[in-house]
């Protein structure tokens, strides 16, 4: 970024003389940082999570679906996958898509529990670098994969790219005013809306999977060049400035001191926010809710759960400056609560259209993202500006945990639900 985060360098003093000798009116100027950095950050956010979301929407087929050698035009399919009882109403495949999941989000959780403790050894400019080369390297592997363990190898980079992003970004967001968290949420909203969407739709057109995967190479080019060329370096206004972002990016995110909050503020509140975060996501029982009586495959319906399920969060991350929520818990106890009503569906299929199922998933994601979204907005409330950057990459984890957990009790439940007769 040539006036941007990354460098965190100052202008020499010829190039002083001469930008003092033609002078930027005040205004204009702040307007003009103002946008750079909106739309920087909302960029950050929507290629920082685009490979996550893409390889979530493309695990029923990486787990259906083996690449035939030499053929670099389409990824035929193997056998029709086999439930594991022969008499199960399930069309299971025999490796839940719950290990996509796990694939694509343990990482990440590694990567968010071990940033306080050594991440800052590494600068912020090297972390995005590594960010944009994972995530470039997990479509290739993908891509050009002969099978599923190759094809989960590319999906771990997906996921070390997303969860060292994510973690990297919400740390830089103390460096800057408090509204570009909103615009950060609402890029990794839209990260999960056009990557389902496209790759649901350039499927659904016919492209193969391998070449749509390559099509998207470009996303990693745009996180690089939003952050490296379109971020501005933080204002002297701005909380710690230039010079104690560049010291930050260095330090410990565990200091001595405990944290303390804005007067007025609960210091437990913030932390009880933290917590409420766990999104349940419902990969098993998205992959086993198929209907028979529609004109889509079931790799399509499941493609369409995902996309509406990400059209969901992308309406609620945009939705912070018309509607707040406080009480973030209660979107959690929401969210359960579609979770039983889905789960009883699969073990009695008392729903009688795809329709309702569609409603339900977009349902769900509108509660995920406004959890996501106020979570962190009500944690830059509440935390003294010293504390931000702390309190940005440790509450990230519990939203890690909370999809890991999902993940692990999937597989056995996928298992229990293939064995039904």
């Amino acid at each position: 970024m040539g006036g941007r985060a990354g460098s965190w360098r100052s202008l020499s003093d010829s190039e002083g003389e001469e930008t003092a000798s033609d002078p930027q009116p005040p205004l204009l100027d702040h307007q003009g940082a103002h946008w750079k950095n909106a739309v920087g950050f909302w960029l950050l956010g929507l290629c920082n999570n685009f490979s996550y979301v893409v390889m979530l929407s493309a695990a029923h087929d990486i787990l259906s679906h083996e690449r035939v050698p030499g053929n670099q035009s389409h990824v035929d399919p193997g056998p029709t996958p086999i439930p594991l009882n022969s008499s199960s109403r399930f069309d299971c495949n025999s490796v839940s898509t719950a290990a996509v999941l796990l694939a694509d989000i343990l990482p990440t959780f590694g990567i968010k529990l071990l940033a306080p403790l050594g991440l800052h050894m590494l600068p912020y400019s090297p972390r995005v670098l590594i960010s944009g080369l994972c995530a470039a390297g997990s479509f290739i592997l993908v891509a050009f994969s002969h099978s599923v363990g190759t094809s989960l190898c590319g999906v771990v980079l997906a996921s070390i790219s997303s969860g060292l992003g994510e973690v990297t970004f919400l740390s830089l967001t103390a460096f800057y005013p408090r509204a570009v968290i909103s615009w950060w949420s609402s890029g990794t909203g839209g990260a999960g809306l056009l990557g389902a969407l496209s790759y649901l739709g350039l499927t659904q057109a016919g492209l193969s999977p391998q070449h749509t995967l390559l099509s998207m190479l470009g996303i990693p080019v745009v996180l690089l060049a939003s952050y490296f060329l379109l971020l501005t370096s933080p204002e002297p206004q701005d909380p710690g400035g230039e010079a104690e972002a560049e010291t930050a990016a260095r330090q410990p995110l565990i200091g001595t001191e405990a944290p303390e909050s804005k007067p007025g503020c609960s210091s437990g509140l913030s932390l009880q926010e933290r917590w409420t975060v766990f999104k349940v996501w419902m990969v098993a029982v998205f992959e086993l809710l198929f209907f028979r009586n529609t004109s889509l495959s079931h790799a399509q319906q499941y493609r369409w759960y995902q996309m509406l399920y990400q059209a969901g969060v992308f309406a609620s991350r945009s939705s912070l400056h018309c509607c707040r929520i406080h009480y973030t818990w209660a979107l959690a106890m929401l969210q359960c609560l579609n979770l039983a009503i889905l789960l009883a569906d699969t073990w009695f299929s008392f729903l009688p259209s795809i329709y309702l199922v569609f409603l339900i998933i977009l349902y769900e994601g509108l509660l995920g993202g406004a959890a996501y979204v106020n979570t962190f907005h009500n944690i830059a409330l509440e935390t003294s500006n010293e504390h931000r950057e702390f309190a940005m990459a440790a509450a990230c984890i519990s939203d890690t945990l909370g999809i890991s957990l999902s993940g692990l009790l999937a597989l056995p439940l996928h298992d229990f639900l293939c064995h039904l007769s």
